[in-house]
């Protein structure tokens, strides 16, 4: 099958050192592309060949056309040209019968690992040249010697064929057959590449891996709450759009801003990450939409006890009436007080959003309703879980039936932090963080959370949210990055900190920071503010998120500098192009809130 040819290269200490030199620059290549087109150059140069092919095996038992040349041609597709290879790949197995392909020359190579030299492809009966021959009718070309080989890696798989077409004369530039006597340097030169590829590969591998894992992860955190949908895969965009702005800047703050493939690659997967200690958070806190909401909306409880109350007060008016008493003057004095229950729940219910300020007086109106009585007759301490039956232990019990108050500040309402759980964020602690701890976990209780001032938050729920970025460095800190992944979590524990200093969790001001993080900082805002998806509020136009972050900027909540070029590159209207609804986008004049008043 193999055809032999006159020996006119033999093989010496020039060609030794050469393969050497080869294989050092191969295992120093980390791009597959450049080292599968480095493998087939270099074989094509020792052979003198016209042209090549590097097939690549696949999961699917193909062979993939991963790079073509044929120099006289001026045909160069793919590898690192940037041209895709308009050819299916070839199967290496029969379709239809499920048998070996031993027609085609590749195909066979890497179904026998075997290498075959063919002096003239038009005058072979082993194999099928049709495809060839096609190809040099309409191209004006004569495919004559062909030479391929298998790529055997560690495990004896073959993971690619490297096919050499037309071996030349190197002083006449007549096609010859292949050499035999560079068959075994080429065999050499493939065994070496298989090594490096099958490193390369298994790297590619681990990185798509660990990729695909990070993806994982950020998708659950999205998945996890409905007020967060798509904000873990649209920092990481807007993050990178930040990074290639300032790469790209020639003249300002940025004009020396340099990013190797390795650094933006570190960035891409802090950004990827910058959420991942969400994971920690309880579902009730991130999506607490009202004051008294836990597992469910506890507003429901306490509407229930204002019917108790309000049957009692009829009981209490029908009771009257058969003792004798003057209905003219009950009914209204009863329908009093039914109307009052009313518009006293109606204030609660509306305390409960969190919409309003709770002003002073407001307070002391709740505080007020809380003191009705009401009357309790069944036991509240059965049917109930461990840990609330631990908690409801630390009072005693009161007889049936129990007068209490309608809204209430229970002790097994708290919920306390364990023996230890504030070591984390003591003074002086290994990580840095700077955060004011509250003395419990949580507090339950209902006159406490409808008093909160803004939003539907408690101090500890807050801390708890805060807490995220806390899980995050700690979770990224103990994953063995690579080298140059190392500030992954630098990068991604930052992005809650302002340029004041009055962020979390370590209280950094800007120059304590990394422009990496300052950029994320940015992205993470901006996200939050036009995204469109937040059951909790209505989607702001760009215009008004553009003033919101122009105020941030002058109060130092978020740099500068980087805010400018947000502005300037037109992040902010591609990013709105990509994400934002439609009736969100405006215009927006940048000029005022430029340092030099210029767009």
């Amino acid at each position: 099958m193999a055809s032999a040819s006159k020996n006119n290269s033999p093989i010496g200490e020039a060609h030794f050192r050469r393969l050497i030199d080869i294989g050092i620059a191969l295992s120093a290549e980390r791009d597959n592309a450049r080292l599968m087109e480095m493998i087939l150059l270099e074989a094509k140069d020792i052979c003198n060949a016209d042209g090549g092919t590097f097939y690549l095996r696949t999961d699917e038992d193909h062979l993939k056309f991963t790079i073509m040349r044929t120099d006289s041609l001026n045909i160069a597709m793919g590898g690192t040209t940037g041209k895709d290879i308009p050819i299916p790949p070839l199967n290496l197995f029969i379709p239809e019968t499920g048998e070996k392909n031993e027609k085609n020359i590749a195909a066979f190579t890497a179904n026998e690992k075997f290498m075959v030299n063919i002096p003239d492809a038009y005058d072979s009966t082993d194999f099928d040249f049709s495809g060839a021959k096609a190809f040099d009718q309409n191209n004006n070309y004569r495919t004559q010697s062909v030479l391929a080989v298998p790529m055997v890696n560690n495990e004896q798989d073959v993971i690619g064929v490297l096919q050499l077409i037309n071996s030349k004369d190197p002083d006449t530039d007549e096609v010859v057959p292949f050499d035999p006597a560079l068959e075994s340097l080429i065999e050499a030169l493939t065994s070496q590449a298989a090594v490096a590829l099958e490193n390369a590969l298994l790297l590619e591998a681990q990185k798509k891996l660990f990729r695909s894992f990070i993806n994982l992860i950020s998708s659950a955190i999205d998945a996890k709450s409905p007020y967060t949908g798509g904000h873990c895969q649209r920092v990481p965009e807007l993050t990178m759009m930040l990074v290639d702005a300032a790469k790209a800047a020639t003249t300002g703050p940025f004009a020396d801003y340099e990013l190797t493939e390795e650094n933006r690659e570190e960035i891409e997967i802090a950004a990827a990450l910058h959420d991942c200690g969400k994971v920690t958070t309880p579902e009730y806190v991130v999506d607490k939409a009202t004051k008294l909401e836990t597992i469910y909306n506890r507003l429901h409880e306490i509407r229930t006890r204002f019917e108790v109350v309000k049957r009692d007060v009829e009981i209490e008016y029908l009771k009257q009436i058969i003792d004798g008493g003057d209905e003219s003057v009950l009914k209204p004095a009863m329908e009093e007080k039914l109307a009052k229950l009313d518009d006293d729940y109606a204030f609660i219910a509306e305390s409960n959003v969190g919409g309003e300020f709770m002003a002073p007086e407001r307070i002391e109106r709740v505080q007020e309703i809380a003191s009705i009585k009401w009357m309790r007759t069944l036991d509240d301490r059965i049917g109930l879980a461990y840990e609330e039956r631990m908690r409801m232990k630390q009072v005693e019990a009161v007889p049936l039936p129990a007068e209490e108050d309608l809204l209430t500040d229970k002790i097994s309402h708290i919920m306390y932090r364990g023996e230890g759980e504030t070591a984390l964020y003591e003074e002086g602690n290994d990580y840095g963080f700077l955060l004011n701890v509250p003395e419990h976990r949580f507090n339950m209780g209902e006159v406490y959370n409808l008093c909160i001032a803004r939003g539907t938050l408690t101090e500890e729920e807050r801390f708890k949210i805060n807490d995220h970025i806390v899980q995050t460095i700690i979770m990224l800190d103990q994953l063995p990055f690579p080298k140059h992944l190392k500030r992954v979590s630098e990068y991604a524990g930052g992005h809650h900190e302002k340029m004041d200093g009055t962020g979390y969790p370590k209280k950094l001001k800007r120059d304590q920071m990394n422009v990496e993080a300052r950029m994320m900082a940015i992205a993470d805002i901006f996200e939050a503010l036009t995204a469109a998806d937040r059951p909790y509020k209505e989607p702001k136009t760009l215009s008004a998120c553009i003033k919101i972050m122009s105020f941030m900027k002058k109060d130092e909540h978020i740099d500068g500098e980087l805010f400018e070029l947000f502005l300037t590159s037109g992040i902010y209207k591609d990013y709105a192009d990509r994400f934002l609804q439609q009736n969100q986008i405006d215009e927006v004049d940048i000029t005022p809130y430029l340092s030099d008043g210029k767009s």
